[in-house]
């Protein structure tokens, strides 16, 4: 056998790390459900011409699928998706006569991307998505509720303070149009690397590639250093002179995305004008998220509305939606140490065995156990009590259960407290019935 070579961006937990990543995915989908939205899950392949369709960037990101023992044509142009967003966009044209629209849709899958691993950043990871999408038009108060739902979501996780980034792509644009930029998308590109090179490089990117002047360019840096907590950033912008009928509109929007936010859920978003982010798929209100304190490690989970994704040439699907990058989020988390799994597995009692000729009773117990959900397992063999006891506490098993002469008793084995039990009645604490997500001082 060859020997076992590691592949660096592709992720893979150990079960203790595996428990914490099922809690996030089980808050985040019961709460999405909450709100309303349907899953859906869609094929892990799409045609490589249509993936390679979204965006200048896309085909570098691909990774191609083909059959080893037969090379035909439908298999050679096959990819497997590196977002959730192309493939949904294609399931709705697919599906369109049998949805009923706006459609609320969250999707919880892998994806595959072809970049250089990094931290945060993976060749596989998983992704959890929430869209709306409508047949012709979209109404606006979509965009208001979307990162409400991640809001509430993210407050149930125990994860740092954050924040949600938002923007209306409709600012910045009537902006530029104000100052005369005929090079919008090209200045959003530059601005967009804001927090990564500074206000320096980007000012001279500003006047050395659209060739911007010196003023107009300040121009741009003032806009995209607003941002506040509420809707004053709107006269922020108006104190800049700079007037245009698509600004007002952009200004407008993201007023009303902000005073819902605070009726709501006060303190968690920011309204901040350099988010730009998607320029090959965003049309309207783009969304960013970040844990407070640890800005440099990039968002967590991002979005916003596109117009044109989804178009069958006779109607158009236009839409709104935001993916939580489940991966990025929980590895970041385990491996500075916020998190970890209280066990290793979601056994809370281990039946012993005094002797093998006592499995099948021992098999009766764990079934009655069962069937009142508790998780049960039988030790692998018989042996001596502290060695089964060993073998319980290295998996973080709380419970261990002995037949004695006088009948069933149940050992706590972090306490050492043992007592007699009935199979058809005992039950562990409800902190100990399943595992659970531990946190250090500093993320409670």
């Amino acid at each position: 056998m060859s020997k076992v070579t590691p592949l660096s961006g592709f992720p893979e937990f150990l079960p203790s790390d595996r428990i914490v990543e099922q809690k996030f995915l089980d808050v985040i989908r019961e709460t999405f459900e909450l709100h309303g939205f349907a899953s859906i899950e869609t094929r892990a392949v799409e045609p490589v011409e249509r993936l390679s369709n979204q965006g200048e960037d896309a085909d570098k990101e691909i990774y191609g699928v083909r059959r080893l023992a037969a090379d035909s044509g439908d298999d050679a142009a096959l990819g497997l998706h590196f977002d959730l967003t192309v493939p949904f966009a294609r399931y709705v044209l697919e599906h369109s006569g049998k949805l009923v629209f706006p459609f609320r849709r969250y999707q919880i899958q892998k994806v595959w991307r072809g970049e250089r691993p990094q931290e945060g950043r993976y060749r596989e990871f998983t992704q959890a998505d929430i869209d709306i999408v409508d047949s012709g038009e979209l109404p606006f108060h979509y965009e208001v509720e979307l990162p409400l739902v991640i809001a509430d979501a993210f407050s149930k996780l125990p994860i740092p303070p954050f924040r949600i980034q938002v923007n209306t792509r409709q600012i910045p644009d009537g902006f530029y149009r104000g100052l005369g930029i005929e090079d919008i998308t090209g200045v959003l590109r530059i601005v967009d690397k804001l927090d990564k090179i500074g206000p320096d490089k980007v000012t001279e990117q500003l006047t050395s590639g659209p060739g911007l002047s010196a003023e107009t360019a300040k121009q741009v840096l003032r806009l995209a250093e607003i941002s506040s907590i509420d809707a004053s950033f709107a006269e922020q912008v108006r104190a800049l002179g700079v007037q245009h009928e698509v600004l007002d509109e952009g200004l407008e929007r993201l007023t009303q995305i902000m005073t819902a936010a605070n009726e709501h859920a006060p303190g968690l978003l920011v309204a901040d004008l350099k988010i730009a982010r998607g320029l090959d798929y965003y049309t309207g209100t783009v969304y960013e998220t970040q844990l407070i304190g640890d800005e440099g490690y990039g968002s967590i989970c991002s979005g916003g509305r596109y117009d044109s994704l989804a178009s069958d040439g006779k109607t158009t699907y236009p839409g709104v939606g935001i993916s939580i990058g489940v991966s990025r989020l929980v590895t970041r988390l385990l491996s500075t140490g916020l998190l970890k799994g209280s066990r290793s597995t979601p056994t809370a009692v281990l039946i012993a065995l005094n002797a093998e000729e006592d499995r099948a009773e021992a098999m009766r117990t764990a079934v009655q156990l069962r069937s009142r959900g508790i998780p049960v397992e039988v030790a692998p063999a018989a042996a001596k009590f502290g060695k089964q006891i060993r073998f319980a506490d290295r998996r973080g098993i709380p419970f261990v259960w002995f037949s004695t002469e006088s009948g069933s008793e149940v050992k706590d084995i972090r306490s050492g407290e043992q007592v007699a039990a009935d199979p058809a009645t005992w039950t562990p604490p409800a902190e100990d019935l399943r595992p659970r997500i531990d946190t250090t001082q500093e993320n409670q």
